[in-house]
């Protein structure tokens, strides 16, 4: 009898031994995620604005001083290292636009987002590496989410078509009311919603215009309807949200304030250039003709308010230097100077792509759901670290990638919101085990 009553005590002490060995989240089942990127919010932009949902967000979860986005800060460069955890030189998405240096072939921003070519470069995505270990995924105009990757697509895709209207209040209502039954009646696990503002706003007015706080009002809005939304579907347990951007926003320089840059003052580009994008806000790129990369670089270093670069000689701390794609010079204009290369044509009020060093570059982070803790007010942090932040949410092995999981695993509720039920378990199994050890 004793013998029967040691091995059934023994089957029992084994049993939540295992359970208690195992993460939480494993025990308790797989939390669901939502990414979701407003273009162009600035780390500063909800300071001038009443914000309250916002705010709400800092004692609820977890909110970030500022991220700093990868260099460069561009929309799909940045995007894409959030979904992949690469730096640029490793994932290749070196610009908004399509190009071929030997053909001259240039293809606009919301064309490029269609084409696989520019996107599948050998690293996995997070949808990718998800669905490969099971999860069904998603992704709402979020930049690369329209690609595939070694053949494979996302599971679901909605893609912007070219003259999509960002600002338009009520379809982002509905685009969150869609993810969220995405959730809750199809059961995906990871879902990227994109936003076009406050980008737009920020180039077309300026990050100081009236116009931008009443957008970043809209965003604040839209983020109280989501926190209902998540309610109303039942997902308030089971729902980790990441709320982030691509980079930020600053004033253009103009005269009669400033003497705009013309780059073909400085050099011929016809006679020394056989490639270049040097009308693109505050980074460039040029391929020389054969023999001639001395001369441009000698000749644009002659040229005020900006800094060129031999792509070989590119400081370590850009993470662009090994890039393949990347042309041989690299021009990054000074904070507000957009680069023009024959004749001035740029009407933005404001824009980014500038050196991702300065504060006006920088962009936003918060998170809340079930797995993060409240009220915590994270450091500044790099990007390329919410990557395997949302594989650990995910508990999913992530893809080769450039973060660290150290940087934001503090934010985490390691224990998650059953705490007392793991004390319970290890009184249990102390009791048990005494037990044991007694007969």
């Amino acid at each position: 009898m004793r013998k029967i009553m040691r091995l059934e005590l023994f089957l029992v002490v084994s049993a939540l031994l295992g359970t208690a060995c195992k993460p939480l989240s494993k025990v308790a089942g797989r939390n669901k995620l939502l990414l979701i990127s407003f273009d162009g919010f600035r780390w500063d932009y909800d300071q001038d604005v009443d914000t309250p949902n916002l705010d709400q967000l800092a004692v609820d979860g977890v909110k970030a001083k500022y991220i700093t986005p990868p260099m460069l800060t561009m929309t799909s460069p940045s995007h894409f290292t959030t979904i992949t955890g690469r730096w640029v030189e490793d994932h290749e998405v070196v610009h908004n636009m399509m190009f071929n240096t030997t053909t001259n072939q240039k293809v606009p921003h919301k064309e490029t987002l269609k084409r696989s070519e520019w996107w599948d470069n050998g690293v996995l995505p997070l949808w990718i590496t998800a669905q490969d270990q099971g999860l069904k995924t998603a992704s709402f105009f979020y930049p690369g989410g329209a690609a595939k990757y070694r053949g494979k697509a996302v599971n679901r895709v909605l893609l912007e078509e070219p003259n999509h209207k960002d600002d338009n209040e009520t379809e982002w209502r509905q685009n969150i009311n869609t993810v969220m039954r995405w959730f809750s009646e199809e059961d995906f696990s990871l879902v990227t919603l994109y936003y076009g503002e406050p980008d737009n706003v920020g180039h077309a007015k300026g990050p100081d215009h009236p116009d931008r706080k009443k957008i970043i009002q809209q965003i604040d809005r839209t983020i109280g309807y989501l926190r209902e939304a998540i309610e109303q579907h039942h997902l308030n347990d089971s729902l980790n949200v990441i709320i982030t951007s691509d980079h930020g926003m600053t004033t253009v320089k103009k005269r009669p304030q400033v003497d705009e840059l013309i780059l073909n003052k400085y050099l011929n580009l016809f006679q020394l250039a056989s490639f270049e994008i040097l009308d693109y806000g505050g980074f460039g790129i040029i391929t020389p003709k054969p023999g001639k990369e001395q001369e441009v670089f000698d000749a644009l270093s002659m040229a005020p308010n900006l800094t060129v670069y031999k792509k070989n000689e590119i400081p370590e701390n850009f993470h662009l230097g090994k890039s393949e794609r990347l042309p041989p010079i690299v021009v990054v204009a000074d904070l507000g100077f957009n680069l023009n290369s024959r004749i001035i044509i740029y009407v933005n009020k404001g824009d980014h792509g500038f050196h991702n060093g300065e504060m006006d570059m920088k962009t936003i982070f918060r998170a809340f759901g079930p797995d993060f803790k409240r009220n915590f007010l994270s450091e500044p942090f790099d990007s390329i670290h919410i990557y395997p932040l949302m594989c650990k949410l995910l508990q999913i092995e992530p893809a080769p990638h450039n973060g660290s999981l150290t940087v934001t695993e503090d934010m985490l509720q390691h224990n998650g919101g059953s705490q007392n039920a793991r004390l319970s378990v290890a009184l249990l199994l102390s009791m048990l085990l005494f037990t044991f050890t007694t007969l």
